[in-house]
């Protein structure tokens, strides 16, 4: 069985993050990461190249193929910030709709700018959907 192409790396984040181009999207990320880091109580770590994860589940589908992912990341994408969240939005729909300017994909929030979202329900989104995966293994 082939193994993810996306996995914990033990690269320094903290690296990664200052090395971001664009010095505004660069303070966002680092702002971000430590946000994220206070509101779950994980330390950044690492997946692949470019994505920082926070914690880690256990996915374990019928077939058999199992593997590790973080249940909250993130990546400073050239257009926007994007926070990943394992269990997907459908469960935030309020959070959302008090968050402040964003846009959504499956599993994905993008954000133009930390600045104009509201701290408070993102570290309350990213806590609750946090604790909702972390230290668990799942059967999807």
């Amino acid at each position: 069985m082939a193994e993810p192409k996306t996995s914990r790396t033990g690269a320094d984040p903290e690296e990664f993050l200052a090395g971001v181009g664009d010095e505004r999207r660069r303070a966002d990320a680092l702002a971000l990461c430590a946000l994220v880091a206070g509101a779950t109580g994980a330390p950044p770590e690492m997946w692949g190249t470019s994505m920082v994860g926070f914690g880690v589940y256990r996915y374990r589908y019928a077939s058999g193929r199992s593997g590790d992912w973080p249940p909250i990341a993130l990546a400073p994408r050239r257009q926007a910030l994007v926070l990943y969240v394992a269990e997907g939005f459908e469960p935030y729909a309020g959070l959302l709709a008090r968050l402040g300017p964003h846009t959504t994909g499956k599993g994905c929030l993008y954000l133009k700018r930390l600045a104009d979202v509201d701290e408070d329900v993102l570290r309350e989104l990213v806590a609750t959907s946090f604790a909702q995966l972390n230290g668990r293994t799942v059967t999807p």
